[in-house]
């Protein structure tokens, strides 16, 4: 692993972890060998029970405010390479950390544990004993985690299973018929061919079958609604819609590859326009593209975590869509999906991947998100997010509406804006937190300014979209300009005191720093002028010139009455 992608896995966990397969530490000092190895022990289960690689261990760094004490822990490699040594003595199968890095981080030492996740069906023991994490506890693993890792098996996958008490009896038709046009569809130099094949043989060769046999994921897909108690698991998906102070909604089950079209017919859809400024044509969009109303499903279907016996909801809401279902990304982290650059490896249940794959359902290529984040690009509509999901949960936000006018007219104005660019962009206006390799790609393009967290959209930016007011309201004045408005009042009024300053430069800060950051920031200004011998307070507080400094006022009047 390189330099650089170690510190973006830094940055990530620093601001986007998940409490479960991350710990964060400041062991200034010392560390206690027996707690290392209970973190090792819970760490290494959690990634297994959460389908992470690692799970990640990090010293100097304060777990709440995520400050960096830096630490000394083992100040050498030398050190370093005993400890693995010594931790692996007490571990199941002699395991121990992947790799420690070293990294520099504000000037100060960070370690970097990297823990492989406990191997499939084999929980992580430290001492003889298993661990776990209970949200920011360090706990005994649990019996119902136990045996979901002693359960697990290389090969095991609940939807390749053969349903003994199922028939070809129990398929729809008209499920079936539709599977096949998707399968023509995929492989158009077979559709032909495919015309001729009876259904067994097209069930087969689709993989929604197996020699004939039917399995969960021929039910899921292609299985009657009489057959879904064969399937031994909930299978529905859930619309629950919130509309002018309305809920309603509808449940769905199998055959899914029909169901899925009918919950999308139920979604509320249509064209609304944005009017660039100082424009009278506008720019027609839909509040949905349909293809990403249908990613977002077969997506939850696909990664479903079917052992949890868990019902797959979609929620509609006036301005957003969400899909939520159980588990977590099995491969990966879905930031790496945006580009389409990424393949994913493997997946949760293969045999049912594979059929949706064959049936036109979804592709594995990576494809799928980054599509749903280009077309939100280029509708000008905010970029999806998956920022509720958890440790054991995926939800998928897909906004429907303008969040922010500014943003939408920004990305109308300069169409030819990169996809990654977009989506930091979207984050900064969104004020989400970037990482520093961000930060600096996009101030080297010249698209934002100011200093973390209050990062705006740039004046190049602001200018293409008519937002230059904005923009000097998201960046306010800086230090020199605030100690001008600070010396020209005391030059006209005399005395002022420290309300009357504030009054004077409250609105000239940033708009985004809160009350006690404006206050601060005033108080440091004051400090700086009057450290300077240019302004001084009386026994009552109250703020003046320094008469004394002759030619200081000289050159004040010259330059400002």
């Amino acid at each position: 692993m390189t330099k650089e992608e170690i510190y973006a896995i830094f940055n990530n966990l620093r601001y986007h972890h998940e409490n479960e397969v991350v710990e964060f530490k400041k062991a200034e000092n010392s560390f206690d060998f027996d707690d290392l190895g209970k973190y090792f022990s819970a760490l290494s289960n959690e990634a297994n029970l959460r389908d992470k690689e690692f799970g990640w261990l990090v010293f100097g760094v304060h777990d709440k405010t995520r400050e960096i004490p830096g630490t000394s822990y083992k100040n050498s490699m030398k050190s370093l390479q005993k400890l693995k040594h010594d931790l692996s003595q007490h571990t199941t199968d002699n395991n121990t950390f992947r790799e420690i890095y070293e990294l520099s981080v504000e000037g100060k030492r960070v370690l970097m544990f990297q823990i492989p996740a406990a191997p499939r069906g084999i929980p992580m023991a430290w001492q003889g004993h298993f661990y776990a994490r209970r949200g920011e506890s360090l706990v005994a693993l649990d019996m119902n985690k136990y045996e979901e890792i002693r359960r697990q098996s290389v090969n095991e996958d609940w939807t390749a299973e053969i349903v003994a008490d199922a028939t070809m009896d129990d398929l729809d038709k008209e499920a079936v018929a539709k599977a096949r046009e998707g399968y023509k569809q995929r492989y158009p130099t077979l559709a032909k061919e495919c015309d001729g094949w009876d259904d067994k043989v097209f069930l087969d060769k689709a993989g929604l079958t197996i020699d004939g046999r039917v399995t969960r994921t021929t039910l899921l897909l292609v299985g009657k609604e009489t057959a879904a108690h064969k399937l031994n698991h909930i299978a529905q998906i859930v619309w629950k819609c919130f509309q002018d102070g309305q809920v309603f909604g509808d449940i769905y089950t199998i055959p899914f590859v029909l169901t899925t079209t009918e919950l999308l017919g139920r979604i509320r859809n249509y064209r609304f326009k944005i009017y660039p400024k100082d424009s009278l044509i506008p720019a027609e969009v839909w509040k949905y593209d349909t293809e990403s109303i249908l990613e977002g499903m077969h997506n939850a279907l696909a990664h479903q975590k079917y052992e949890k016996n868990a019902r797959i909801i979609v929620t509609e809401n006036m301005d957003s869509l969400k899909f939520q279902n159980d588990g977590n990304f099995y491969e990966g982290d879905y930031k790496e999906y945006i580009t389409g650059e990424k393949t994913p490896k493997s997946y949760r249940n293969p045999a049912l991947v594979k059929a949706m794959v064959n049936i036109r359902m979804i592709d594995t290529q990576g494809y799928g998100i980054h599509k749903m984040y280009q077309s939100q690009k280029d509708r000008y509509l905010p970029m999806p997010d998956y920022d509720l999901s958890t440790a054991d949960e995926v939800i998928l936000n897909l906004p429907g509406t303008i969040i922010d006018e500014n943003y939408s007219l920004m990305l109308l104005a300069n169409q030819e804006m990169s996809l990654t660019d977009a989506v930091l962009l979207d984050q900064v206006q969104k004020g989400k937190p970037i990482n520093d390799n961000a930060i600096k790609k996009l101030r080297k393009e010249g698209l934002i300014e100011g200093r973390r967290p209050h990062l705006y959209v740039s004046k190049q930016v602001a200018r293409a979209t008519n937002t230059q007011v904005e923009y000097t309201l998201k960046k306010g004045f800086n230090d020199a300009e605030c100690q001008e408005w600070i010396l020209k009042a005391l030059n006209d009024h005399k005395v002022l005191s420290r309300k009357q300053i504030n009054e004077l430069l409250w609105n000239k800060l940033p708009v985004d720093y809160t009350e006690g950051q404006k206050m601060s920031k005033i108080g440091n200004l004051l400090t700086k002028l009057r450290k300077k011998g240019i302004i001084y307070t009386d026994e009552e507080r109250l703020w003046h010139l320094d008469e004394n400094l002759s030619e200081f006022k000289r050159d004040f009047k010259r330059d400002y009455t």
